[in-house]
């Protein structure tokens, strides 16, 4: 799932639902984090979702976990959306957090190819930064490809010295 659309048809969705008390704010915050480097769907307050995979059930299991060991309620559901506008619904949010993404992407590698600064240093941290994106990108937008090829471009310009850039599948080697 990892990159790639789904098929068409109403999928099986993994639902975190969790309370944490509100002081200390440590464990909120780092749910939070990591919820967002997770790049799930809020469905509502303390409930959010992701397509159902292996993956992304383990990953709402030890989640679940955190918060119940920092003194909260968690709980992972496996689920269906009821009708095929909610599933989509949820996948177009999750696509536009993605676009913001590679959109940001766009700008910092335009930005680089307009200095004179050393490019080189700064491909391996683009790199890192749009597999970070393609992890959690289950609905990929047209934005993926504007970023690959914008990745790409910077690649070309920084010189043999800088690794590969997205493939025309956009993973990067």
């Amino acid at each position: 799932m990892e990159g790639g659309g789904r098929s068409a048809g109403i999928g099986e969705w993994v639902l975190l639902s969790y309370r944490l008390p509100r002081e200390p704010s440590t464990p909120r915050i780092a749910l939070w984090r990591q919820l967002k480097r997770l790049g799930v769907a809020q469905v509502g307050d303390g409930l959010v979702a992701l397509p159902a995979d292996a993956r992304t059930r383990e990953q709402l299991e030890w989640l679940a976990e955190q918060v119940l060991e920092g003194g909260g309620t968690a709980g992972v559901w496996l689920a269906r959306p009821g009708t095929l506008a909610q599933e989509r619904a949820l996948a177009v949010e999750m696509a536009a957090a993605r676009a913001v993404e590679y959109s940001a992407l766009v700008a910092h590698a335009a930005a680089l190819m307009q200095e004179a600064s050393d490019r080189t240093r700064a491909v391996p941290r683009l790199r890192r930064r749009w597999r970070e994106i393609t992890r959690r990108d289950f609905f990929p937008p047209p934005e993926r490809d504007v970023a690959a090829a914008a990745l790409r471009g910077l690649v070309e310009g920084a010189g043999p010295q800088a690794a590969a850039a997205p493939d025309s599948k956009g993973v990067l080697a």
